[in-house]
């Protein structure tokens, strides 16, 4: 955690984060997410990450590939580090009160909100007359994800910054209206060289499972030999390294494979470029490959081994909701004392 992330005394120290099982985990997903999410397990917070399969819905899911693709996402969540006796590892639909602090929070969220969220605009586009219902209201599902357990922090992507700023309207606007300080105001954890990766193939775009290009992605799945390859065939310009960050200007392939580089070292981009500054792709390349194959392979494999246990998953998956709930089910009891519903 970097320094100055600091929670509220008023609340436990508490990181939630979820990831859509769509299937496709990419590097993107390891260094921007799962990566962290493993370290912020060392960092005295309690850590609860979760497979956001209600969110998946909101647009049309096959049946079968959804709950394969949920043990998949688990598998590489579990192989990239995360530790099911140190953090609550579970699957959102298993924990009814996300479905029902977010009717709470429909109530407490203006319409006016959810229209000016870009998601909802960029997905739903000139067809919004027949987007669901479920992706207009995503963002009040996505508050209730995080403060059912009064998350303090959250780590996000750059894309998920405006929905947790919605999260915060939330919590102030509930916290206004019923008088109390209920509701922790999170903080948006972004931090890290690599929390946005590009595509191999064109460094201004963001790396993503949807690329019809194979090349321009490695895959969690990928082996050693896949990834190798890509590395090989990725994207670079002519000349050679810089040895200052500034130097990246302009670069944007180059800015990409120094930061991929920095977030699987675990060092600075300036720190990387000292050491490879004025060295020429056909040299920086080898270096970077063999860093990812070392860090990457291994996790691939564990994947691989998970998923040909899919009852591991499921039992884990299980203690974790049972966990969640233990801590969800008294903040929801209280908010609905709060709202009058009950006590």
């Amino acid at each position: 955690m970097s320094e100055g992330v600091q929670s509220s005394p008023a609340f436990t120290p508490r990181v939630f984060s979820g990831i859509q099982p769509s299937g496709g985990l990419t590097l993107g997903n390891y260094l921007g997410a799962m990566k962290r999410f493993a370290e912020m397990q060392n960092h005295g917070f309690e850590t609860l990450y979760c497979m956001v399969d209600m969110h998946a819905i909101t647009v049309w899911q096959d049946p079968d590939a959804l709950r394969r693709q949920t043990r998949e996402l688990a598998a590489g969540y579990l192989a990239s580090g995360i530790d099911p006796s140190r953090s609550i590892l579970f699957k959102q639909s298993q924990v009814a009160e996300h479905a029902q602090l977010a009717w709470v929070f429909n109530c407490v969220a203006r319409m006016g909100w959810m229209k000016r969220m870009t998601q909802w605009k960029d997905k739903a586009g000139k067809n919004q007359e027949n987007a669901s219902l479920g992706l207009f209201a995503y963002p009040a599902l996505m508050a209730a994800d995080i403060l059912v357990y009064h998350a303090t922090h959250v780590p996000v992507g750059e894309d998920q910054k405006q929905h947790l700023e919605l999260t915060r309207d939330i919590a102030t606007k509930f916290n206004h209206d019923f008088g109390q300080e209920f509701f922790p105001i999170t903080e948006p954890v972004i931090e890290g060289a690599a929390t946005r990766v590009m595509s191999l193939r064109d460094g201004s775009k963001k790396m993503s499972k949807s690329d019809p290009s194979d090349a321009s992605r490695i895959n969690m799945t990928d082996n050693a030999d896949a990834i190798a390859q890509k590395i090989r065939k990725a994207k670079t310009d002519p000349d050679a390294l810089p040895s200052e960050a500034k130097g990246l200007d302009d670069r944007p392939e180059a800015r990409n494979l120094v930061n991929i580089y920095a977030a699987l070292s675990g060092q600075s981009v300036d720190d990387v470029l000292r050491e490879v500054g004025g060295k020429p792709f056909s040299e920086f390349k080898p270096m970077l490959s063999d860093l990812a194959v070392d860090k990457l392979s291994p996790i691939s494999s564990e994947m691989a081994r998970l998923m040909r246990q899919p009852d591991e998953i499921d039992a884990i998956l299980s203690d974790g909701a049972e966990r969640a709930r233990l801590i969800a089910a008294p903040i929801l009891k209280r908010t609905y004392e709060i709202v009058g519903m009950t006590g």
